[in-house]
């Protein structure tokens, strides 16, 4: 299986830039792979940093945008049907439609960051009809930074690029416990301005 993922993820991001983006925008392989991959082949001069990262950008926005729209033009019945053909589960939809309702617009930013959520996070956002251009305002400040820290590591770690999980384990925790801790802080100011 993983020569299998192997195989796959060197074609894809053997496109260059273009597989890039398509890697990140179909994410049969995840996103941390691919751009660690494009990393890598940074670290061998095949690639630019600059074009890796807007090549990562790209697709990364796109893939949210087609889940915003499925959201907004199929509604929930539509991804309970077919959702677990786009790897998105019954649990993702619930728990990131969960967060929306309680933290509004603004978890689309923090919750990119969050394991289970940050893949669904755009279903429930199309749904309540989010505004498009904020919607795709917050999305493209979450996918930036993202894409700038894996392809960053994979290209300081060369040839061990497959180590990304275990070298990223430590940034992605401490992320995703800032952008909670973030929202946290977010929602007790708003409900305290609520009182007053």
């Amino acid at each position: 299986m993983k020569e299998m993922v192997l195989s796959l993820l060197e074609w894809i991001v053997g496109l260059g830039y273009l597989g890039i983006a398509l890697g990140l925008m179909v994410e049969v392989i995840p996103s941390e792979l691919v751009l660690s991959y494009a990393g890598y082949l940074i670290s061998q001069g095949h690639l630019s940093f600059a074009g890796s990262v807007i090549a990562g950008t790209i697709g990364g926005t796109i893939a949210q945008l087609f889940l915003y729209w499925m959201g907004y033009y199929g509604g929930r019945p539509f991804l309970e049907k077919y959702g677990r053909y786009i790897l998105i589960s019954q649990k993702q939809i619930d728990l990131s439609e969960s967060w929306f309702e309680k933290y509004g617009n603004g978890v689309i930013f923090f919750a990119r960051f969050i394991p289970v959520v940050r893949h669904a996070i755009s279903i429930p956002a199309g749904i309540a009809k989010m505004s498009f251009s904020k919607f795709t305002i917050y999305t493209l400040l979450a996918i930036i930074p993202w894409s700038i820290l894996f392809i960053y590591l994979g290209s300081q770690l060369g040839s061990n690029w497959e180590d990304i999980k275990t070298i990223a384990a430590p940034f992605t925790r401490g992320i995703a416990i800032g952008a909670i801790v973030i929202l946290f802080i977010v929602i007790v100011l708003k409900v305290r301005k609520g009182k007053k």
